[in-house]
């Protein structure tokens, strides 16, 4: 490993103790021996038991987002629907040179002349499926990345930066470092749109952003890899690729919700940057840390 954690991540931990103390630090001298050996920096934020049990590693450490922020993008795309900006049902139309080559897009695999979707489609193929033009076509009608950074920020939330778009973030290895967040944040920002306390989103937004989340197809190995088949886990993921001069990766990530079969939920956010193991590696790690997850919080009562 690229840092050694242990020391920090148990002094995290004694700040946290609940009821379950010891299972907390175990817990913890579980993900320390997962990520020990790897070549990456590992970026951590759990939260369970109704935030009774924390856990964090590197919490406040900037990692490079990837399509991580199109969950963000999503939330604040439902905000201006609640707001009477756009509409679900709202018909766009995407243009077949608004179809990029050489970036992943279900939708332009599926259109290659362009197409008229609803927003509500986009958003689906933005979050569920980690569609880039879906998601760059959504930054364009909310004014650019920086609205949905402004539309955090003016909610209270910290530690995020939201300034490229995929076509620009793509263009260049060195510019997706400008979207970055850090594990607290993310779980923060999870926690807080579940929630719905301050009702950042309306009931069919909250449904609407949480089933799509629960759709997703991407990282089947990473937060859900090794939890039963059965399990519900609504995510979003991100992936920078490996730099073909340097072999290093500057992200695999996966955030979200996993809902434990006694209707409780946890909280999880894993980023990994600075990698230079390979993709199968850095996703069995989140896997890893997701299964020692879901262990501790199913004995939990």
């Amino acid at each position: 490993m690229k840092t050694a954690f242990s020391l920090s991540l148990i002094l995290l931990l004694l700040g946290n103790l609940s009821a379950t103390g010891q299972t907390i630090l175990e817990l913890g001298e579980k993900i320390d021996h997962i990520v020990s050996d790897k070549d990456a920096i590992v970026g951590i934020s759990i939260s369970g038991n109704n935030g009774r049990d924390t856990l964090s590693l590197n919490g406040g450490r900037r990692f490079p987002m990837q399509s991580v922020f199109k969950f963000h993008i999503g939330v604040a795309m439902l905000s201006a629907i609640d707001r009477g900006t756009f509409a679900i049902d709202q018909k766009i139309k995407i243009k077949k040179k608004e179809l990029l080559p050489g970036i992943y897009s279900p939708i332009r695999d599926a259109y290659p002349n362009g197409v008229t979707l609803t927003i509500g489609e986009i958003l689906d193929y933005t979050i569920a499926q980690s569609d880039n033009v879906g998601c760059d076509v959504l930054l364009k009608l909310l004014g650019g990345p920086e609205e949905v950074e402004s539309y955090f920020i003016q909610n209270g939330f910290q530690d995020i930066s939201i300034k490229i778009n995929e076509e620009v973030m793509q263009s260049n290895w060195e510019l997706q470092f400008q979207n970055w967040t850090t594990p607290l944040a993310a779980t923060q920002v999870l926690h807080e749109v579940y929630e719905n306390k301050r009702r950042l989103l309306s009931p069919s937004s909250h449904r609407f952003i949480w089933d799509t989340m629960r759709g997703t197809s991407t990282g089947a190995k990473r937060l859900r890899g090794l939890l039963p088949d059965a399990t519900v886990v609504a995510h979003k993921t991100g992936w920078s690729g490996m730099n073909a001069d340097t072999g290093v990766t500057a992200a695999v990530n996966n955030i979200g919700i996993v809902f434990l079969p006694d209707g409780r939920h946890y909280i999880i956010s894993v980023f990994v940057t600075d990698s230079t193991e390979d993709l199968n590696t850095n996703e069995r790690m989140i896997a890893e840390i997701s299964k020692a997850a879901w262990d501790h919080f199913t004995q939990q009562k």
